[in-house]
């Protein structure tokens, strides 16, 4: 099968890129042939992601990536997958489902949610997991009648605030300024340094986790 794979950021990408073998954006994996596409933050990067690979002329589009949990029994690196995708809007896109992983809702949110108090209020709403790309690929999937897969593993944790705003750091092309997010850490630094060493290492065991489960994944 023919999969266009769309994530935010290609370090999402790398333990399926380490399983793969790699000819440049196209990779074959489990019996798959993928073009990886990372497109940015957010619905409309997603979108345009999905949109730029369309020439490969895929079978199917999954989306992919970190989330944040919001089921308290999802730990970090867990595999989610989602039973549905629901936008910041209310609007619900269908998904089709794979085997593993926990399944569960998934909400596609406009902005970074940083609190666990948010998280709750979206856990008492039926969600599991929060991320921000699913909806924009969902949109284009739906409108090219091709299959849509989100697969995404657990980077952040149900009940954890994060110090850093996050969301102060997005730009409007899609990308989280570094040098923005170094600057501010500085003014706790004792809080907000570590946390970002911590949540890069959790990415880097989440992309793992990612590139086991497309190896075994039959879609």
């Amino acid at each position: 099968m023919k999969l266009l794979v769309v994530a935010s950021d290609r370090m999402e990408f790398a333990g399926i890129v380490e399983r793969a073998k790699a000819r440049g954006p196209k990779v074959l994996l489990g019996g798959n042939e993928m073009l990886l596409v990372a497109g940015g933050v957010g619905a409309r990067c997603a979108a345009a992601a999905v949109d730029s690979g369309l020439s490969f002329q895929p079978d199917a589009l999954v989306s992919t990536g970190f989330c944040g949990a919001l089921d308290p029994h999802l730990e970090i690196a867990d595999i989610v997958v989602a039973s549905c995708v629901v936008s910041s809007g209310g609007r619900r896109y269908a998904t089709h489902p794979v085997a593993g992983g926990t399944s569960c809702v998934v909400f596609s949110a406009d902005r970074v949610i940083q609190t666990a108090a948010e998280k709750g209020k979206l856990a008492a709403s039926g969600f599991g997991a929060v991320e921000m790309e699913a909806a924009g690929a969902a949109s284009r999937a739906e409108a090219l009648g091709l299959p849509f897969y989100c697969i995404r593993a657990v980077s952040d944790l149900a009940g954890e605030d994060m110090a850093n705003d996050f969301n102060r750091a997005l730009t409007p092309d899609g990308h989280f300024d570094t040098m923005k997010l170094l600057r501010d850490s500085f003014r706790s630094p004792l809080v907000r340094i570590p946390e970002l060493l911590r949540l890069r290492k959790r990415c880097v065991r989440a992309a793992q986790a990612l590139g086991e489960f497309f190896d075994d994944c039959r879609f």
